[in-house]
């Protein structure tokens, strides 16, 4: 089997993966779906619309922590039968509302929230299984599979949906039905793994503390501090391609929805592409997130400067390969560097780092956007990431006592002479 493929050797995991596959494109299909319904109760309110976003988004980044804990404590297989029901729940009552006529906005926002509270509870629990699937040595090529999955959603999704919701004269209803039925895929993937074949993490015990204990566990490690910083950067500072693509599109290029429709496309094939590549590395070390990180800002300065939305359309790959590769890699050390008992906490915590930046960051980029202009807030965003990378690169070469030289001549390269106690992450 191609080393790109390798976890899907494993059964469990073979049908844990063809079930997300399809309810990864189901969800995408409610997104787009979802925002579609809020612009028609609403009379087009973009201000309903980020309401809408921001109520399903901060359940996730508020109770992670405390899904974290709860995937420590119990049968993560069994906490993903309930979530997988659950999501498949109240898209069903979303869908029956719209079709019976009856929906309404604030249906819509309680409906939104209870997916973020049911999101928080679930996320932890999936990040921490897939290495009870496949265990330690194929758990880097089985997060990158994962990574490729919800991409590839994220490009046939959206283009489901617009199709349905065209084909049923504007309607969403059967979308949230269609989504519905596509969370059967993991329920039936879980019911159907071989028990006996996990790899089962020893459970935490109750008590108090636990989550305050998770976050003493991290502040304790300098490698997982660092792999977070990095991660805080790119999700605060740089992946806010939702807005800028917006601007650079309509304002620097005078272009219409379709050509920003094309735009996310581009990113999304970078993005498979980058899971892809991240799924064929055996092994993952910290440096791999820190020259991700580098890499990414480096890009995104770049695709900051194109003239053209030809150029800039064509830039965007490459930095979805960056990013993608980047949060493979760090998923795939915040996964394999903790006590088995620890996992689910500190998965959290990253789920939290990675995405409660955005609420900061994204206003931030905004009006630097609308200031000073898209062009500059790409630039500074690419500046402050691979900065971020660099420092927390600089510092972790400092404690375990790492020095780079730099040679010029009779050819170009880096050599690292360090002298440690422990191995170089």
């Amino acid at each position: 089997m191609s080393p790109t493929f390798a976890s899907l050797h494993v059964p469990n995991y073979r049908r844990y993966f063809t079930g997300m596959a399809v309810s990864n494109t189901g969800s995408w299909m409610q997104r787009v779906a979802q925002d579609w319904l809020v612009l028609q109760l609403s009379g087009g309110s973009a201000v309903t619309l980020g309401v809408t976003t921001a109520l399903q988004f901060a359940p996730i980044v508020l109770l992670s922590s405390v899904g974290g804990m709860v995937a420590d404590r119990y049968d993560k297989r069994k906490l993903l039968f309930i979530t997988n029901a659950a999501l498949g729940a109240l898209a069903l009552v979303l869908g029956v509302l719209v079709l019976s006529d009856v929906a309404a906005v604030w249906h819509v926002y309680v409906l939104a929230a209870a997916l973020g509270v049911v999101a928080a509870l679930d996320t932890p629990a999936r990040q921490a299984f897939v290495v009870e699937m496949v265990g330690r040595e194929d758990l880097p090529n089985a997060v990158g599979l994962n990574s490729a999955s919800f991409n590839g959603g994220r490009i046939l999704g959206p283009a489901i949906a617009g199709l349905l919701i065209e084909a049923f004269g504007g309607d969403t209803g059967w979308v949230f039905l269609i989504n519905a039925v596509t969370y059967l895929a993991p329920v039936i993937a879980l019911h159907r793994m071989r028990v006996e074949d996990l790899q089962r993490s020893e459970l935490a015990p109750r008590g108090r503390g636990q989550l305050r204990e998770g976050i003493r566990y991290v502040r304790g490690r300098p490698d997982l501090v660092a792999v977070l910083w990095v991660v805080f950067a790119l999700g605060t500072f740089g992946l806010n391609f939702q807005i800028t693509n917006a601007l650079m599109a309509t304002q620097e290029f005078g272009k219409g929805a379709g050509e920003f429709g094309l735009l996310g496309s581009a990113i999304a094939v970078g993005s498979l592409a980058g899971a892809l590549l991240g799924a064929r590395r055996e092994q993952v070390r910290v440096r791999l997130v820190i020259l991700g990180g580098i890499a990414f800002g480096l890009l995104e300065i770049v695709v900051g400067l194109m003239p053209t939305y030809g150029w800039y359309a064509l830039s965007l790959p490459a930095v979805g390969v960056a990013a993608l590769l980047t949060t493979t890699a760090a998923n795939s050390v915040m996964q394999l560097s903790v006590a088995p008992a620890m996992r689910g906490r500190v998965m959290a915590l990253y789920i939290t780092v990675l995405f409660g930046g955005t609420p900061v960051g994204a206003p931030v980029v905004g009006w630097l956007a609308e200031e000073y202009g898209p062009r500059l807030s790409l630039v500074l965003g690419g500046a402050i990431t691979a900065a971020s990378a660099l420092l927390a690169g600089v510092l972790l070469a400092r404690r375990a006592n790492i020095t780079v030289r730099a040679t010029v001549f009779p050819r170009p390269r880096l050599s690292l002479e360090y002298a440690v106690s422990e191995p170089v992450p």
